[in-house]
């Protein structure tokens, strides 16, 4: 079953356990919400009594004074409740507010420390609808539905005392329409509850649709498909109308039913007061008293039928958000980690294999060294596990078989920030977030200076457009850098990894969206940039990496040659025969160029 199409009990002690937990540091708060709720329902159940005395005792001894009096408390009641009222309403969504910070922080940590192979799996809406829409169910209970059930409980009770303080024979009249109350609310709970689970689905379909198509507006307006895409969203957002249309459909019979009930049991006092008031034995105010007994008893009914499907939906959110936290896709830091103040740089991979999935390997025994201080290259076909050396360096992945080593150190052994500190990596995909050009270099590292923005900036020529900018580098960046082009992200990219100044410097396609130009220069800030430093680049144009220490060649997994550009070329094996088929695609573009 889709998570989101978790039900929930009314009320799970398991999870209610676990909700509570993020209550403890509002405790004395919610007992002083309680304390403030119970106070007002006794307030609000002794309204009818005034109205009794006043009609029964100041109105029929002719007592305006006394009248004026009861008058004037009844008022003094009335702005104290509202007082009170107000300080309990207050209370409480202080009370939700805190605890859904708490929770929504907990949440977002979590998903900070859980490992890439996680999103491999997890749609992002499905995420986004976690952190939202579940989050703010809870919101909705811990705010309106625990402190305030114990408000509606508190009033009920204190009707029902009032009223059979007064006349029993009333009160058991009025309660006898109890039976069809519960029936209603049984059935009205059971379709609510179905409806409340298909509006669930539905808005985790819209988020998960919403999400996928304006990520990839461009390839809908590229190949024309805005049509499709608008048919897709129409059906999906049908559904979601439809359904919220269908848990309408239920309120609009339960509530109404509920006042056609409360209608009976006012009848039923008119019939029975009458009959009583020809004999004497009722008075007017009380009739009067349980006509507002009765309006005031069918609204905390009503409430507490409100509540329930607050706390059902709660139970679900609960449960799809506790199995959320309860994820241990990470990779784990080690209890005592190794500390890595600094580093030389040394990389080795000793007998390493690797699988995203059981024993699909990606990397089949795979060992090399990579000395400090050199630059080298992995090449060969996709999907022949170049950018999977990568993610286990940074230890994105954990790896089945193997070690790997940073100066002799185990990376199992060195905590993941400690050991990522003194890597900066430049991927094919580059992301920007939406802030300023500053920021999206320094990525809020106070470390970094502007002065260190601005080398790093000259180094990979990105200066050039940006001193160009009104703002410069306080120039907005829009999300994902919408504003930019392809070339420049990568540039800042680049200038960002270059800004912490990094042992290692893992460069993955980084120069594959710039103009030949900007990529001659880039390729001089390269050479003099890396001497000092380890450097892994990743590349499909051979010309690139022609001058590195040590070209790697990988196919299917394996690691198949290893030498430099001239050795390779010597053996005469995959990488040369790479070579010859870039060379000759080279030639094709400029004969067909010239030809032109």
């Amino acid at each position: 079953m889709n998570d989101d199409e978790i039900l929930g009990k009314a009320y799970d002690t398991r999870l209610m356990k676990r909700l509570i937990k993020y209550l403890k540091p509002y405790r004395w708060h919610v007992v002083l919400g309680i304390f403030l709720s119970v106070i007002v329902s006794g307030m609000e159940a002794v309204r009818p009594w005034f109205t009794k005395y006043a009609v029964d005792t100041n109105i029929a001894n002719n007592d305006q004074h006394g009248l004026l009096i009861t008058a004037i408390a009844f008022l003094g009641l009335l702005v104290i409740r509202g007082l009170v009222q107000y300080a309990s309403a207050y209370l409480t969504q202080w009370i939700g507010q805190k605890t859904i910070f708490d929770l929504r922080m907990q949440v977002f940590t979590h998903l900070q420390n859980l490992s890439i192979k996680f999103y491999d799996k997890n749609p992002i809406g499905r995420l986004i609808t976690r952190v939202t829409n579940d989050v703010e169910v809870l919101n909705e209970m811990f705010s309106s539905g625990i402190v305030m059930v114990f408000s509606d409980v508190f009033t009920i009770i204190g009707i029902l005392y009032f009223m059979f303080t007064m006349s029993w024979e009333l009160a058991l009249l009025s309660l006898s329409v109890l039976p069809l109350l519960f029936y209603g609310t049984f059935l009205f709970r059971r379709k609510a509850r179905e409806a409340y689970r298909e509006v669930r689905l539905q808005v985790a379909r819209i988020n998960t649709f919403m999400q996928e198509h304006i990520t990839g507006m461009m390839v809908d307006q590229i190949f024309n498909r805005e049509k499709k895409s608008y048919n897709q969203f129409s059906e999906i957002n049908a559904a979601h109308r439809d359904a919220n249309i269908k848990s309408i459909f239920y309120y609009a019979l339960f509530y109404p039913g509920v006042d056609l009930i409360g209608a009976i049991a006012i009848g039923l006092i008119i019939w029975y007061s009458g009959i009583d008031a020809l004999k004497g034995s009722l008075t007017i105010g009380t009739v009067i008293a349980f006509f507002q007994f009765n309006e005031m008893f069918w609204r905390p009914i009503r409430d507490l039928s409100e509540k329930y499907n607050i706390m059902q939906t709660a139970m679900a959110s609960s449960e799809r958000l506790f199995k959320l936290l309860d994820d241990q896709t990470l990779i784990p830091n080690p209890q005592t980690p190794v500390l890595l103040e600094k580093i030389n740089g040394d990389i080795e991979f000793r007998d390493v294999w690797f699988a995203y999935n059981d024993e699909e390997w990606v990397l089949k025994n795979v060992s090399f060294k990579i000395n400090r201080g050199e630059t080298a290259a992995f090449v060969g076909h996709t999907g022949a596990g170049k950018t999977t050396i990568i993610n286990l360096i940074c230890r994105f992945y954990e790896f089945q078989k193997g070690q790997i080593f940073i100066d002799g150190i185990d990376i199992r052994s060195i905590n993941k920030k400690d050991l990522r500190k003194h890597m900066a990596i430049v991927l094919q995909d580059i992301f920007l977030f939406s802030g300023d050009i500053k920021s999206n270099i320094n990525l809020g590292n106070d470390g970094i200076s502007i002065d260190r923005i601005k080398a790093s900036a000259r180094v990979v020529w990105v200066n050039r457009f940006i001193e160009k900018l009104p703002k410069q580098y306080d120039e907005e960046v829009k999300e994902r850098g919408a504003t930019l082009s392809v070339g420049q992200k990568q540039l800042i990219s680049f200038a960002r990894a270059l800004a912490v100044h990094p042992k290692i410097l893992v460069l993955d396609e980084a120069t594959s969206s710039v103009d030949t130009e900007t990529e001659i220069l880039i390729q001089q800030a390269i050479k003099k940039l890396l001497q000092g430093r380890t450097s892994i680049v990743i590349a499909h144009r051979l010309s690139t990496i022609q001058r590195a220490n040590k070209i790697i060649v990988m196919h299917k997994g394996e690691i198949r040659e290893m030498g430099t550009h001239q050795e390779l070329l010597a053996l005469e094996g995959i990488y040369y025969k790479l070579y010859r088929l870039q060379y000759k695609e080279q030639e094709k573009i400029i004969v067909g160029n010239s030809g032109k």
